[in-house]
């Protein structure tokens, strides 16, 4: 689950990571008033939408007067902001972040992710502020810091200096820093965060450290953990397909190719998704039915596959372990019964009842369910009939 940059520097603030002052706003009147509450001479509108490049897309604008802040935010409102994140489609800003300007001396990249190789989160630090770290990564490897924590000792002061070394920081700057990185690592751990993202942690003229901008990635499986994090969920920004599979207990994420995916396990999926490429086709989703799949989870995978336009042809990957292939036959049955399943499906099943399911999908004898013989021969019927 992810939040807004409002709501993640809410969440550091809390934590006692230094941000500068900000106020969300879902109107012009609001945002010229949230200006005038915060003071100064000088502000930054920003669109609210879960991507990156908010600024390269013209949704990051720096007002000088209480008139600009109007002008800036009637512009950014209602915006369809497209970004290298969003797609062609973009995404519609509903709600803007009026925030104080801050003084900028340097600006730095900081993040912490999960390193599953090294079975701990990682602390990534870079000189290389505002710019997208894939770039930095690709093109200037060298300028990016990293230290692995354990997560049984947690943030130290060595953590601290290693990064703010990699950064040619010292003294009272060091300090700073390795303060805000073990705040910032406390939010991290207490919270169940998959990512977090500073970009651009600032340096200010007093040589402190605030969080210009905040992106922050929650473990959904942890939620329940945490009420008033999921409170924050915005829906309007994700998927209604997407919410619609979470609401049915299926694991479900919307791509852009033609070739719909019906898999259990996540596993097999990414395996499935690979071979498709591989043969030349494109997956046009991610979806995990599980591993107690029945002929009504089933179908509900079928409903929800066939309201993306896009899908020409579905490839049903399923290998019977806890779930039984003769259960999914008969969910694939059910689903021509409830659903208009108007394209090809390509049917690979192995493993518990196996033979009886093969039996089941051939006396149903429906002409646009062709039996595949393994994975491989699945995947290439099913690229060459989404590409027919």
């Amino acid at each position: 689950m992810n939040i807004h940059e409002y709501q993640a520097k809410e969440l550091f603030k809390h934590y006692g990571v230094p941000t500068p002052r900000g106020k969300v706003a879902f109107s012009v009147d609001e945002a010229v008033k949230n200006a005038e509450e915060l003071g100064g001479n000088i502000w930054v509108v920003k669109a609210q939408i879960h991507a990156g490049g908010r600024g390269l897309g013209g949704g990051v604008k720096l007002a000088r007067s209480l008139d600009e802040v109007k002008t800036w935010t009637s512009k950014i409102l209602g915006m369809q902001l497209v970004t290298h994140q969003t797609g062609p489609e973009g995404k519609l800003v509903q709600k803007v972040y009026i925030e104080e300007g801050a003084d900028i001396k340097k600006e730095y990249y900081l993040g912490i992710v999960l390193d599953r190789a090294k079975e701990m989160p990682v602390m990534m630090a870079s000189t290389e502020g505002g710019m997208e770290i894939e770039e930095v990564a690709k093109n200037h490897p060298e300028k990016i810091v990293k230290v692995a924590i354990d997560p049984i000792i947690g943030f130290q002061g060595f953590h601290g200096r290693n990064l703010a070394f990699g950064l040619g920081l010292s003294g009272d700057e060091m300090k700073y820093f390795t303060k805000f990185a073990s705040a910032l690592y406390k939010v991290y751990i207490d919270k169940d965060v998959d990512m977090i993202e500073i970009n651009p942690l600032i340096k200010n003229g007093k040589g402190e450290f605030l969080a210009l901008d905040g992106k922050v990635g929650f473990d959904d499986n942890a939620l329940y953990r945490h009420p008033s994090i999921e409170k924050m969920r915005d829906l309007s920004e994700e998927h209604p397909t997407e919410i619609e599979a979470k609401a049915s207990n299926l694991s479900y994420v919307k791509l852009d190719g033609n070739v719909g995916c019906m898999v259990n396990g996540a596993g097999l999926a990414m395996a499935t998704m690979d071979i498709i490429k591989h043969e030349g086709g494109q997956p046009a989703n991610f979806l995990d039915v599980g591993g107690g799949a029945n002929p009504q989870t089933v179908a509900k995978g079928f409903e929800i596959i066939l309201k993306d336009q896009n899908v020409k042809a579905i490839f049903v990957n399923i290998f019977g372990g806890i779930v039984r292939c003769d259960r999914v036959a008969n969910g694939i049955l059910e689903a021509t019964k409830i659903t208009q399943v108007n394209v090809p499906v390509i049917v690979r099943l192995d493993g518990t009842n196996a033979i009886e399911a093969a039996e089941i999908l051939r006396n149903a004898n429906i002409p646009n369910i062709i039996s595949a013989d393994n994975l491989v021969d699945g995947a290439k019927k099913a690229v060459a009939l989404a590409n027919k």
